[in-house]
């Protein structure tokens, strides 16, 4: 009975399941994709001495950390970037993690200073110092961000709830959100029915979209695994 609910609702096209996992596997791909990379990208030049405003623009992203602008400020300036009813608004505005910004940095600042002299005495910029030598030093690190904005972006469903109000953008979270609110009432997409003398009770079809919905993510730790626990603590905490 387990699996003809799997079956129903991969098939029902009402329901848009397949159309939700879709969507959340492009957002979450290309937004955790855009925020490794933003987010190494910025602890390296945070990281450079001779960029003399780096405490400035430090000290800017630990008070967005502290204080929260609130969600109708923050709708306002989304809309005014064209960013409702946009994919984009699940990748751009969250591409930076403050505290994920903090173990970047502080694991980038353990780093020898002597391997980047012996770099640019043989020729390298900040370019190449960058992504030839610090980007593979810092792979535990990197495991370690991947996976947490990984997380992040596929257990996300407020920021499609309140800027993707088109059906055919709401990931999957968004997707068994909505069947979870309605459960209790009038008109709610999930209903208890009879599949080929199988009965798919509301209860049983709900658990087959919450399996659907956390099996993707939890295959991902096996991977990151081995790199997770060294680059926390490595990039949390300062010889």
């Amino acid at each position: 009975m387990f699996l003809q609910s799997y079956k129903y609702i991969m098939t029902a096209e009402r329901l848009g399941i397949v159309k939700g996992f879709i969507n959340s596997v492009i957002y979450t791909a290309l937004g955790t994709i855009v925020a490794v990379i933003v987010t190494f990208m910025t602890a390296y030049v945070l990281t450079r001495k001779k960029f003399r405003a780096r405490r400035v623009i430090m000290f800017l992203f630990m008070t967005t950390f502290v204080f929260e602008a609130g969600i109708v400020p923050t709708y306002i300036i989304q809309s005014k970037l064209g960013l409702v009813n946009n994919i984009l608004v699940m990748i751009l505005p969250m591409a930076i993690n403050t505290y994920l910004l903090i173990i970047c940095r502080t694991f980038l600042n353990q780093i020898s200073p002597a391997i980047e002299e012996a770099a640019i005495v043989d020729g390298a910029n900040d370019w190449i110092v960058m992504w030839k030598i610090f980007f593979p030093i810092s792979k535990p690190t990197i495991a370690t961000i991947t996976l947490f904005y990984l997380v992040q972006k596929w257990n996300d469903y407020l920021t499609p709830l309140i800027y993707l109000q088109k059906n055919k953008l709401q990931p999957l979270q968004l997707i068994l959100y909505n069947f979870t609110a309605a459960a209790n009432s009038t008109g709610s997409p999930l209903e208890n029915i009879n599949v080929n003398g199988h009965l798919l009770s509301y209860q049983t079809l709900t658990a087959a979209i919450v399996i659907i919905t956390i099996v993707p993510i939890l295959l991902v730790y096996p991977f990151a695994q081995k790199y997770f626990t060294t680059g926390l603590m490595v990039g949390s905490v300062k010889e």
